[in-house]
């Protein structure tokens, strides 16, 4: 009986410590005083890590669904975004349908039935568990464009959303899906407004066609609390014959150019890439014979980002936001029985984007801002370094390895502590005290690969931030903790 007793009460602890360190425990999430970050009630940064489960509640059944969430959490994700309904209607792995009526939803719930809404509340609840958010992409695009759904069905759907899921911890709203504001817009305003008017508590956003962002149509509307855009998956010159192009030719990678647009409206607000290359896919997304993105690739364009000045990242990866295995078709690329979902989790860019996390939380958050004038002599697409700093820490990033002139009078301190932080493993090399002035660095961190990208760290001398002898910087969660510098 005592042993039994010391279990349960073991396993109450447990249960409370994870408990204790879950992100909206710290109260509700909002947009940053600065309009650019997002934080929560208490004043704690939460940094977007993204992950895209785009087929999740259609493709995985419940044990699938936990497994995958519990590896999106080892990981480091705090959000994985999905298709509430793909397709009108929408049908699970159970063989349910998610419109057994229509848009009336008045018997929705049905006794003895484990129905398409039963098996989303088990994944939110799941992801709850994990302490991941879930942004809900509540219908997609093509869904809209097709006249699948109209004005006054998406109030009764957007009623229906928000009044099932309100009080649910974890849920962030984003209209869209992958498609330009201005086709119909009429249903995003109804299906945004009606959840707005009923759940207060809950940020919305809206995910746009590739090559544009949210702002172009919606940065004026009170439902909008944040942007985002689609960077896309083409390669620089791979135009694939539009007509129409709203970016300049041979800038498909430069995706920090959607951070600078967007920050140039009047109204600002946090903006993120909420779509940019998957790992694994093809380039230009339709070629099976094209190059694919590598892990090396979706780094580059988490870094060059954030670096930016976004608000946090979403990651990608070709098989596992189909959620493919042997059977299944693909959209793009290879079908599930040449790379499955779940042997797709052992790719390396799954992996590799909380170092990115890591290293923005280890220094002061809010005062952060994309500063280039740090880089002397800079170049163009991969050549292109990327800078952001505090007062007192630079960060740059070098997609090539190659030569840098860097400008260390932009921060404080007559004297600065330099590191290379190593995207691939986390891991931080000291390499020594500069003066106060401009340097030219050449560096070739020992990275153990051919990738030859890595993160140059200025440091303030008379700051703490980082140890001289400190070998990796640990995730610091939202739990309030003694930092030990020789982690």
């Amino acid at each position: 009986m005592k042993k039994y007793l010391f279990i349960v009460l073991l396993s109450a602890l447990v249960l409370d410590v994870s408990g204790a360190i879950k992100p909206w425990n710290n109260g509700r999430l909002r947009v940053s005083d600065n309009h650019k970050f997002l934080q929560f009630d208490n004043g704690k940064p939460f940094f977007w890590q993204g992950e895209t489960a785009w087929l999740l509640p259609q493709r995985l059944n419940r044990d699938e669904a936990s497994y995958y969430l519990q590896r999106c959490n080892e990981a480091g994700y705090n959000m994985v975004q999905i298709q509430v309904m793909d397709k009108v209607p929408s049908y699970n792995i159970y063989g349910q349908m998610s419109l057994i009526d229509g848009f009336n939803f008045d018997g929705i719930n049905r006794k003895g039935v484990y129905g398409y809404w039963d098996h989303l509340d088990y994944i939110i609840d799941r992801a709850a568990d994990n302490g991941i958010y879930v942004g809900m992409v509540c219908i997609w695009g093509s869904q809209v464009k097709d006249g699948a759904i109209n004005a006054e069905q998406a109030k009764a759907y957007g009623k229906f959303l928000a009044e099932r899921y309100k009080d649910r911890p974890n849920i962030i709203w984003i209209m869209g899906g992958d498609i330009q504001g201005d086709i119909h817009t009429e249903v995003w305003d109804a299906l945004a407004n009606t959840i707005k008017s009923i759940d207060k508590n809950h940020l919305m956003s809206y995910h746009p066609r590739g090559r544009y962002t949210s702002a172009k149509w919606f940065n004026d509307r009170s439902w909008l609390d944040f942007n985002m855009f689609q960077s896309g998956h083409r390669r620089y010159g791979q135009r694939m014959g539009n007509k129409d192009y709203p970016i300049p030719d041979n800038t498909e990678e430069d995706n920090w150019q959607y951070v600078d647009s967007t920050w140039k409206s009047k109204n600002i607000k946090p903006v993120l890439d909420d779509e940019p290359i998957y790992e694994d896919i093809p380039q230009g997304l339709h070629d099976n014979n094209e190059p694919r993105w590598q892990a090396r690739d979706v780094r580059r364009y988490a870094y060059w980002s954030v670096f930016a000045g976004s608000c946090g990242h979403t990651y990608g990866h070709n098989a596992i936001m189909q959620f493919l295995k042997p059977g299944y078709p693909t959209s793009y690329g290879d079908a599930g029985d040449v790379k499955s979902w779940y042997q797709a989790l052992k790719d390396p860019g799954f992996s590799q984007m909380k170092y990115l996390k890591n290293l923005i939380m280890a220094f002061p958050y809010f005062e952060r801002v994309p500063d280039q004038s740090i880089v002397l002599d800079n170049g163009k697409q991969y050549n292109r370094l990327s800078a952001t700093r505090g007062k007192d820490y630079l960060l740059v990033y070098n997609y090539t390895g190659r030569t840098m002139k860097l400008d260390l009078r932009k921060i404080s301190g007559s004297k600065k502590n330099l590191w290379t932080y190593n995207t691939q493993n986390g891991m931080l090399t000291y390499i020594g005290e500069y003066d106060n002035k401009v340097v030219s660095l050449d560096i070739s961190p020992a990275n153990g690969s051919t990738d030859t990208d890595f993160v140059l760290i200025a440091v303030d001398a008379d700051k703490t931030y980082l140890a001289k002898d400190q070998k990796k910087i640990s995730d610091q969660n939202f739990s309030d903790k003694t930092r030990d510098l020789n982690e």
